[in-house]
């Protein structure tokens, strides 16, 4: 059975990394991949919480950059160790087929992916805590966080069930926290 799930996963990676390749995806998802890319958006969210819901900013700020460092540390140095699965750009069986799109190749574990772990925990705090702000544009997040994870296979530097165990992982970290933080200090709303 683990083996009949390695292969699953292998072919699902060929099919993201070389038979869905085109010129479009090639030029933006390195980009789409990288987290000082969406510095501005960072950025974005920050001055939000600030502007429009100042007495609950710092405190908001703070979960979610615990939730991120939670993530990080459980998907880097929990599972990654335990776990050992080499990336796909590493991977010998797959040097031959494998288009890597960017200039590194992480040494560390594949399984969990740490992007998609620590993305989908942004996410889904998010989604919990400002679902009164934003309402049905809280979705946005989870899309977000998935075209993270699509690039991450595409480019080569994890396989789709890396992507899908971190965005697991992540989302129930990101609900743990945003539960958390909601019976701690009630629901965001704008003032």
């Amino acid at each position: 059975m683990f083996k009949a799930l390695i292969d699953l996963d292998k072919y699902l990676f060929g099919i993201v990394n070389q038979k869905a390749s085109n010129p479009f995806f090639d030029s933006i998802m390195p980009f789409f991949r990288n987290p000082f890319f969406w510095l501005p958006l960072y950025l974005f969210i920050i001055l939000f919480a600030i502007y429009n819901f100042p007495k609950k900013a710092a405190i908001w700020v703070g979960w979610m950059i615990l939730t991120v460092a939670i993530t990080d540390a459980i998907s880097s140095h929990f599972f990654k160790p335990l776990f050992g699965r080499l990336r796909p750009c590493n991977n010998p069986e797959l040097a031959d087929s494998i288009r890597l799109l960017v200039d590194h190749c992480g040494q560390n574990g594949s399984f969990t992916s740490s992007h998609a772990t620590n993305h989908f925990g942004i996410a889904v705090f998010i989604f919990m805590t400002l679902d009164k702000v934003w309402g049905k544009f809280n979705y946005l997040f989870i899309l977000w966080a998935s075209v993270i994870c699509f690039a991450q296979v595409y480019v080569g530097v994890h396989f789709p069930f890396d992507v899908i165990g971190g965005a697991i992982l992540g989302s129930s970290i990101g609900y743990l926290t945003a539960t958390f933080f909601k019976r701690r200090e009630g629901s965001i709303e704008i003032n």
